[in-house]
Formats: structure tokens, sequence, C-alpha cells
């Protein structure tokens, strides 16, 4: 018998980036593997429609679902944790949602009524969370972007006080993440932050009933107990979350602290059974027993922004665990590198990877170390802009076509080797008008794709709308560079490789979208594995430029 869906909501309290979206993964990853149906939704206040058009540096990355979603970074850590496929539902925004609100409003479905904050904005609010619950889950997590008191959340708590007073505490459940700051100048912890934030909370009409405290040390019985009476909670629903090494020690620090079994007792559900994360503990295993070590540089325009790569430094992650190795990656500004400073900058490096991007700032930086790379046999992977570094610097430096270029950095060039899509030219809004989502590649029989991969045919995800221009397909395969993949329904090209080189592959998509925890993607994997022999041919002195 199907049980009604239950729905824990996540928000937060006296500070931003607390890690709301890591504990909402992990708790969703422990009643996963207990043998519950999990998805989680991702609520955030601002009022752009999407992230699609924010500048990294706002929001850092914009996170592509298989359907072609922009989204926010946090459903990237859904995926990786969950190992599930999140979509266009997954993620709402207020600029969505006043954005339906006024689409029906002009349309008259709201038969003359004054449009306002309620019951219009929470109800549509209420609808979006709700549509998930037709896929039939257990338990769906709701986590609630920014910090309770911020005017922006305002239509959520709201909207979320209204669900638990509708389907009742038992099904409606909130996780309230808060600060416990350590004051060294004092030499302990104080909780008058989190009882303020969880006051202001109260005064919007909703009682949390777990309390997570991130620390930088560790809470006594004592602080608990004032927690739990200041804040009207049971003793055991006051739950430690100490500052962990790795955002993978989540799950089991929040197991260790029985988050998920609080969670089953206030929601009335029956264990199913134990937990069963042997895949998760083995993988901690090999993250934290590396028997190798590497640098792999990172080449990007916003590397002051960690988070604007995020997908990527986790895919590193996955794939140095499957390969017994710690993978350092180091970040690198583009725009720093240039002819006279390009060796020294990546000689020490095992390997180096040239990151997605959009605009001109620091394409020659790149394009100077796809040549370096190129010619000196270090392994290079580039995504998207990286993969179309590398067929500019290979149509100028081999084929000879002096300025070279792909037509968003210089429309007028007489060698456009990448240009914009024809579907493309004529679009004029900006926001969910690229080549978004999930599209077919089928892999050329000999190649090095076909044999990364396994398998003939895959389905990578997208965000340009800039391409290869097959107009030079042929020059280039004469020359050597192979077009490795193709989309069999529009015949773009998706990949390119050397063959005569050790590693040097380009891919037009984004396979860090789909690394997992429990299934690192084969193209990193393997990228990593090239690395390291790499590191220990030049260890061995063996390495020679070719």
């Amino acid at each position: 018998m199907k049980i009604m869906t239950k729905y824990i909501f996540v928000t937060g309290g006296v500070s931003s980036s607390l890690g709301k979206g890591i504990i909402a993964a992990s708790l969703g990853k422990l009643l996963q593997s207990r043998g519950f149906s999990v998805s989680i939704l991702k609520l955030d206040p601002y009022i752009n429609v999407d992230p699609g058009t924010l500048n990294p540096y706002e929001h850092g990355e914009c996170y592509v679902t298989e359907d072609g979603a922009e989204t926010d970074l946090d459903l990237g850590h859904y995926e990786r944790f969950l190992n599930i496929t999140t979509s266009q539902a997954n993620n709402v925004t207020t600029g969505r949602i006043y954005q339906t609100v006024i689409n029906k409003e002009r349309a008259g479905a709201y038969l003359g009524k004054t449009v306002q904050v309620v019951p219009h904005i929470t109800d549509e609010i209420k609808r979006n969370i709700m549509n998930l619950s037709n896929k039939e889950y257990d338990i769906i997590l709701v986590e609630i972007g920014g910090t309770v008191g911020d005017i922006e959340s305002l239509p959520y708590i709201e909207a979320m006080r209204q669900m638990r007073w509708e389907l009742g505490r038992e099904n409606c459940l909130t996780i309230h993440l808060t600060l416990i700051p350590y004051l060294k100048a004092a030499g302990e912890l104080k909780t008058k932050p989190a009882q303020h934030s969880v006051k202001e909370l109260l005064s919007s009409g909703v009682q949390p009933d777990i309390l997570v405290c991130r620390t930088e040390h560790s809470l006594s019985m004592e602080l608990r107990r004032k927690l739990a009476l200041f804040c009207n909670l049971d003793f055991g629903s006051v739950v430690e979350a100490r500052d962990a090494d790795s955002i993978y020690d989540v799950p089991l620090l929040m197991l260790k602290e029985k988050l998920d079994a609080t969670v089953l007792t206030k929601l009335r559900l029956l264990e199913r059974h134990e937990p069963k994360l042997d895949r998760w503990k083995s993988f901690l295993g090999l993250l934290k027993n590396p028997l190798h070590e590497i640098k792999i540089g990172l080449v990007g325009k916003y590397i002051e922004l960690q988070d604007a790569y995020k997908s990527i430094h986790e895919a590193f992650v996955h794939a140095g665990a499957a390969n017994e190795c710690k993978v350092q990656l180091i970040y690198i500004h583009s725009s720093h590198i240039n002819p006279s400073n390009v060796e020294e900058t990546l000689k020490d490096l095992s390997g180096v990877i040239v990151a997605p991007g959009f605009g001109e700032r620091g394409i020659e930086g790149k394009i100077t170390t796809i040549q370096y790379l190129r010619e000196n046999n270090v392994p290079f992977l580039g995504i998207c802009l990286g993969m179309q570094c590398a067929v500019v610097e290979f149509a100028q430096n081999i084929l000879g076509m002096k300025g070279a270029a792909s037509t968003e950095m210089d429309p007028n060039t007489e060698f456009p080797v990448i240009d914009m899509m024809a579907d493309q030219k004529n679009i004029q809004e900006k926001g969910g008008t690229m080549r978004l989502g999930a599209y077919p590649c089928e892999l050329k029989k000999d190649s090095r794709a076909k044999l990364i991969y396994g398998k003939k045919n895959i389905t990578e995800r997208h965000r340009h709308r800039f391409e290869f221009n097959n107009a030079y397909l042929d020059q280039f395969e004469q020359a050597g560079m192979k077009a490795a993949g193709i989309n069999p329904d529009t015949k773009l090209v998706e990949i390119v490789e050397i063959p005569s080189h050790r590693w040097f592959v380009g891919v037009q998509f984004h396979p860090e979208y789909k690394s997992r925890v429990e299934e690192p993607h084969p193209v990193f994997v393997d990228f990593v594995k090239a690395c390291l022999g790499f590191h220990q041919e030049y260890n061995l002195g063996n390495a020679k430029k070719k």
C-alpha cells in the first residue's frame, strides 16, 4: 500500500551558505538507503526566472538537467548524492512563480479577483511543491533558499506554514539549519543567534521540528539542553552538524546523529531496513586513503569563485577515488597565461582541463595553454568552450588559418571554425534559449571516446550556442584532429580528439553534470588515469616532448 507523500522543509537561519543543500541531500541519501523513494525540490527566492543569465560570480555554477532546465547548483548535489535525475520540476524561483501568476491573471484565470501574495502566490508555490508528488515519491525534501527573515523568502515560509496546517504535522516536517558560532575571545560557543533565528521562524507561524546546528566545535549536553529548552524542542531533536573534511562525510555524520531515525519517528514512518551504505562507505575509503596524488590544472576565467566550477570539481573527486588517487585542482586564470609564461605555469601539472565559459576575456590564454599541451604531449580535456578553443588553436597552428576564431569572439573572422548554430541566429531573448539538456551522440568505431564509454551510443547534457563548423571538418580530420562523436540527428560534432596524442579530448557537452559518487563519469575517470600515467612517467624521468 502506497503511503501518503511526506514533506520535509529545510530552512536556514543566522547566515547564508550554511549548507542547506548538503544537509537536505545527506538526509535524502539516508532515507533512500532505508528503502524510501525520495526527491528534492529547491525553492529559490530571487526574481530571475532561472539562473541561466546570472554571472557565475553572482550565483556560482548554473546546473543543467536532462530536460534542459537551467537550475541552481544545489540540484547537482541532489543528483550526485542520491544518484537520481532531476528536472525543471525540482527547481522553482520567485521569478517563475510570479511569471506564472501574472500570465494566469492576463488570461482571466482569476475571474476578476484582486491578485495577491496570499493566496495566489502562495497557492502557486504549493502547487509546484505538490506537483512532484504526482510521481509517487514517499518523501519530498523542500529546501528553501536564503535565510529566515529575508523579505524575499516570506512567501515560501507562508506556503510552508499553510502546508503544515493543511497536511498535518505527521505529514509535513520542518528542519531548521542554524549556526552556533565560536567566539575565540570568550572561548565558547554561543547559542543566542540560533535562538533568534528560531524566534524569527516562530514569528511567521512555524515551529521547527528539528534543529540542525552547524558548528566548528562539538556541542556539549548542556548546550543541547539549552537549545532544546529555548527553541521548544525535545532534546533528541537538536542535531550537531560539525564541520567535516568532505561534504561526502555528512551523510554518515547525520546517521551518527540519528537525523534520519528522528525524521521517521516524527513522520510516523516505520523503518523498512537499516541504511545500506556499502557503496558510499567504499567510496569514502578510496577518497580518504589514496595511493597516489597528482596536480591537474583548471584553466578558466571564474577561478576566484570555485562554485563556478562546482560540478567539475566534484567530478574530479569521484574520478580520483575511482583511480585511488587524490586530485589536487590548481585553479589558473586564463587571462594570466601568455606565451612567455605558459611553460613555467604548467610545468608541474600532470594534466590540464580548459573550462567552459562565455565571452572573449581570457580566450588567448586558453589557446596558448592548449598549444603548449598539444605540443608537449600533456593530457588535455576541453569542455564546451574549452573544446572550441582546441579547434581554434589547431586551425591557427596546424592548418595555417591565421585569424581562425569562433564567431562568438570575432564575428568577421575569415575562418569561422566555430560558428553559431543556424537555429540560434535569430534568437533575441537570452534566458533558456541555448542548446540545453540531453542530446544523443554516436561514437566512432576506433575512437578513444568509444573506448572510454565502452559503447557506441551515449547521451550528454549541453549548454551553448556555438558549434564546430562542419565546412572545415575534412581539413581537420586530414590533419590529425578527428571527430570522435557526432550527433546522429543534426550531424553536429560533439567530440574531437587527436589520436596521435597521449590524451587529447575536447567535448562540446558537459560530462561533469552526470558524474555521481557511485557512478563517476567515464571521461573524468579516464582523464585522471592518463594524468596519473603521465605523472608517473615524469617522476621516472621518461616523459619527453614529442
